[in-house]
């Protein structure tokens, strides 16, 4: 017997059946965007929320070409959890978060307790820790908090010190690495 159902092959699809077949390679650096390109070039991320419980394992790079839904659902997923404000987070974090990931070879997703921060969730938090900045990078969709069990807060601040593409904040005591796509530089221990 054979079955005359159709297949309808979609976009997402097509990357679902990427995702389980390629692997993608560390990345060279100048300033993290400038990956090996080529034939079969992709760039994924693993993330967890802690916040809300979602899961997100995405390719968000083919070829060059950033893909547009994936995007959307970055973008959605780093929303301010507080208040569901979303905002577009800026494609050179996005390229770090993944440059770093790749670097520590991990398997496991990112736990995300930061992307994107409204004005009220950041003047809120301001006022309750002097470790907060007033123009805060998560402010404007270029910064994260992340962590990862399998890694340390100063093996993740390596690897991101590595890529030399942004901020790179250790915080130890809370067991997080914040990176964003600003200038250069590192603090924090």
């Amino acid at each position: 017997m054979s079955d005359s159902r159709t297949v309808t092959l979609t976009r997402r699809s097509l990357l679902g059946a990427f995702a389980a077949t390629t692997i993608s390679a560390a990345p060279f650096f100048p300033g993290v965007t400038a990956y090996a390109r080529g034939s079969g070039d992709i760039r994924k991320l693993r993330f967890y929320s802690g916040r809300t419980g979602e899961h997100m394992n995405i390719i968000y790079w083919i070829d060059g070409n950033y893909v547009p839904e994936s995007l959307r659902e970055i973008n959605h997923f780093f929303r301010d959890w507080r208040n569901n404000a979303v905002h577009e987070i800026d494609t050179r974090t996005v390229d770090f978060l993944a440059a770093t990931h790749n670097l520590l070879r991990a398997d496991e997703p990112y736990m995300l307790l930061s992307g994107f921060r409204s004005p009220q969730t950041n003047a809120m938090l301001r006022a309750r820790s002097r470790n907060v900045a007033q123009n805060s990078l998560h402010l404007s969709g270029r910064a994260a908090d992340v962590r990862l069990r399998s890694r340390s807060v100063a093996q993740i601040a390596r690897a991101a010190q590595a890529c030399n593409a942004g901020g790179v904040g250790r915080y130890s005591r809370s067991n997080f690495v914040h990176l964003d796509c600003g200038a250069v530089r590192s603090w924090g221990r």
